[in-house]
């Protein structure tokens, strides 16, 4: 932390959650512990994971294991505001709104990086639309064993290799804290559905993301249509569940 402390203006973070500072409170041990300097522990943090991924890229070279290892870079979700994390400080997001737990694009779109050699074109892209449920069936595929029946993924082994690559038809996601979230993406259509759990206060919010990345015009009253059409495929994937309602809950 030497290389960033005193670079910026700092508001310490302080957590009173009993055992939080020491690791081992009982009943949330992913507590945060108390941080004086929560921007320059961040640069601090991202500096040491780049380090360490080109330690572990290097390593691969010195063993020559790098020719035949496939190495994937992404996050499970946008940035967050936990543990006195400054998100827009850094201008984590871009342009994109929300952070975790959000389903806007700042809480579900996040960037993947793939190294292949002599297969993927150094700083080649792709705008294929993918999703972490298509990693098990692309590693599968990698591993040459039967990719699992009845699942919504879609390996992107063929984008990889530079090949036709089969789209999704949409995709889908629900969130089951505050108050309940569901969003379907189709082509360039994104709705967003909030507060599922309490039907006098639940909206929809449509956005074109071609044309409004960071959806801040909500469009759903100039296309009640697309509004309906997304409304059914949202009732479509939602997979009832026990341990996680929807329905009737409050």
């Amino acid at each position: 932390m030497e290389k960033y402390r005193g670079q910026f203006e700092e508001t310490p973070y302080v957590s009173n959650r009993a055992g939080a500072d020491y690791g081992d409170e009982e009943f949330n041990v992913s507590a945060y512990c108390s941080q004086p300097e929560p921007r320059a522990t961040f640069a601090a943090m991202v500096s040491l994971l780049d380090r360490q991924v080109g330690e572990v890229v290097a390593k691969l070279e010195e063993l020559g294991l790098d020719k035949n290892t496939i190495i994937m870079f992404t996050s499970d979700n946008g940035p967050h505001e936990e543990g006195g994390a400054d998100p827009d400080f850094f201008n984590s997001n871009g342009p994109l709104r929300g952070y975790k737990r959000d389903l806007y694009e700042g809480g579900i779109r996040v960037p993947m990086i793939v190294k292949w050699t002599n297969t993927i074109a150094p700083g080649s892209t792709a705008d294929h639309i993918s999703a972490f449920w298509d990693i098990l069936p692309t590693c599968a595929e990698l591993a040459s064993v039967p990719v699992p029946e009845d699942i919504d993924g879609i390996s992107f082994l063929p984008l990889l290799k530079g090949e036709e690559q089969e789209a999704h038809d949409y995709l889908y996601w629900e969130f089951h804290e505050q108050g309940g979230k569901q969003a379907v993406r189709k082509g360039k259509w994104k709705l967003v559905r909030l507060n599922v759990f309490d039907p006098s206060k639940t909206r929809h919010e449509l956005y074109n993301l071609e044309a409004d990345l960071s959806e801040e015009n909500n469009v759903a009253d100039q296309h009640p249509e697309i509004v309906a059409s997304l409304q059914e495929i949202m009732g479509k994937a939602h997979e009832p569940n026990a341990d996680f309602p929807f329905e009737g809950r409050k």
